[in-house]
């Protein structure tokens, strides 16, 4: 890859020139080494769906990915232990749901319904209790708190949607596609926290930034606002994850115009920059300099295509259909991914991320009870279950996989905070997998009494990960070239598909 050795400064677009430089290059290094590769992959798994029976190979052609900052109690959610002392299994009680045996929270009568379309695995473990979104996510083999709160560490590996893109777009030749194929919603990852510092995960890493997923811009208000508080801090936020107003959409805040800039001036500005260019005549007969064209390419098209606003604009949906999702920000998300996924996107990822205060979403050190009841089940039920439900009437849920995801579970046992709290637990906790060739109504795995150690199935994130690229028809250990174009696996050659999920 071309390297460009400066000093590293930020543009206001948060790139580096060093990262943007590079981007135009990304095609030098990695179109030679990944093609050759990607077949071979592709041979492999081929060869491996033979001897498997083919179950599942390549039978999701889109992803949405739900990711639940801060990690749900396993014990409020899927695998409740009601014969448990009350210190552990709480004060919530189960429900039967659609799937017989399988039991959920109160809090989630909606989810109920629609759990015999679900695949939940109740054993998935790893050593890490840390807000670990890169390790559930990427396949870097470990993870601490300084390279968590460290997104741009060389030592991080690409996010699983920007290696999903990579793969496709090395298929096609290194081409980008004409509709972004990596969208991630409702706002760049951990940018409405407190603090200046952003958490790791969902970053392209040594692929580049040309493959960081795309960001939309929540456009609206929250309905409500929240009382929230952090050891000794105590705010009232107006938080749109526990409810937002009618009018709220999204847009492409990668691509979207600046104020004021019409698509006239935008002509103009591409027409003098293509002047600029044509002096570059050297440059643009080389790789790199094709390669950033393509990108500029992309970029002038996202910006005035009307397609990838439509999409977003969930303003278009019936009320009904908006209903059905919940009018919060996570339940608008969902609904803005079925119709990024319905016009093109291949993976789409959805963050119910921390909001005004760090420490929040999922995180429930304090406030469990009042949190859990109040701001955070009900507006998952709804969401979650809508979007199951609408894709299984649009005859769209076997091919588009859903994945509810998370660093880790909750302690078994509630701690002394005011509200109760569940601390950080990675020993044991549950996923879901629905559609794109996952089994309809199945639990893999099982805990003890307190559902805080695995004892049927263990499995790891990074196993979650590899049957996730594999349902979207990817050798889960194809090569991704590194800064220096050494190969490295996408996941860890000890990674398995878990075959237990596939239908």
């Amino acid at each position: 890859m071309l390297r460009v050795l400066s000093n590293p400064r930020r543009l206001c677009t948060g790139l580096t020139r060093r990262e943007l430089l590079e981007a135009g290059g990304i095609g030098l290094g990695t179109a030679a080494l990944g093609l050759p590769q990607l077949l071979e992959s592709q041979a492999r798994a081929a060869e491996d769906e033979t001897i498997t029976g083919g179950h599942g190979f390549g039978k999701a052609k889109n992803c949405i990915l739900l990711f639940l900052y801060g990690s749900p109690s396993q014990l409020e959610t899927y695998d409740m232990k009601p014969e448990a002392p009350v210190e552990i299994r709480g004060t919530m009680k189960p429900i039967a749901s659609s799937l017989p045996g399988l039991d959920v929270c109160e809090y989630l009568p909606e989810t109920a319904k629609v759990m015999d379309k679900v695949t939940v695995v109740r054993s998935v473990t790893h050593p890490f209790p840390v807000h670990g979104v890169a390790f559930a996510t990427t396949g870097i083999p470990a993870i601490d708190v300084a390279m968590e709160l460290a997104p741009h560490d060389p030592s991080h590996h690409p996010y699983f949607g920007s290696a999903v893109e990579y793969v496709h777009r090395q298929q096609r030749g290194g081409r980008p596609a004409e509709f972004p194929q990596n969208v991630a919603l409702p706002f760049p990852f951990s940018s409405q926290r407190t603090g200046e510092v952003h958490r790791a995960g969902p970053y392209a890493a040594f692929l580049g930034s040309a493959y960081n997923p795309l960001w939309t811009e929540f456009q609206g208000k929250a309905s409500r606002t929240v009382y929230k508080t952090l050891r000794d801090m105590k705010y009232d936020v107006a938080d749109p994850y526990c409810g937002c107003v009618r009018d709220s959409s999204f847009r492409l805040s990668s691509t979207a115009p600046l104020d004021g800039l019409s698509l006239d001036r935008m002509d103009r500005r591409r027409s003098l920059l293509t002047q600029f260019d044509e002096t570059r005549r050297d440059l643009d007969r080389s790789s790199p300099g094709r390669s950033l064209s393509t990108f500029q390419e992309m970029a002038y098209s996202l910006i005035s295509s009307t397609k990838v606003a439509e999409a977003l604009d969930v303003r278009k949906e019936a009320d009904a259909t908006r209903d059905l999702y919940g009018m919060t920000l996570f339940g608008q998300s969902c609904l803005a991914a079925r119709r990024m996924i319905e016009a093109g996107t291949r993976l789409v990822s959805v963050f119910w991320d921390e909001y005004g205060l760090a420490g929040d979403a999922w995180d429930t050190h304090w406030n469990h009870y009042p949190r859990m009841t109040d701001q955070l089940l009900p507006p998952f039920d709804k969401a979650f279950s809508g979007l199951i439900t609408d894709l299984d009437r649009r005859g769209i849920l076997d091919e588009t996989l859903v994945v509810v995801l998370s660093e880790h579970g909750r302690t078994p046992r509630i701690n002394s905070a005011k509200g109760g709290g569940r601390d950080h637990w990675s020993r044991a906790y549950s996923v879901l997998f629905a559609g794109g060739g996952a089994a309809r109504g199945r639990v893999i795995g099982a805990t003890n009494g307190e559902a805080g150690d695995v004892v049927e199935r263990p499995v790891g994130p990074k196993d979650l990960l590899a049957t996730m690229f594999y349902q979207l028809g990817i050798d889960p250990h194809v090569r991704l070239p590194d800064r220096t174009g050494r190969p490295i696996p996408a996941m860890p050659d000890d990674a398995d598909v878990i075959r237990e999920i596939l239908a």
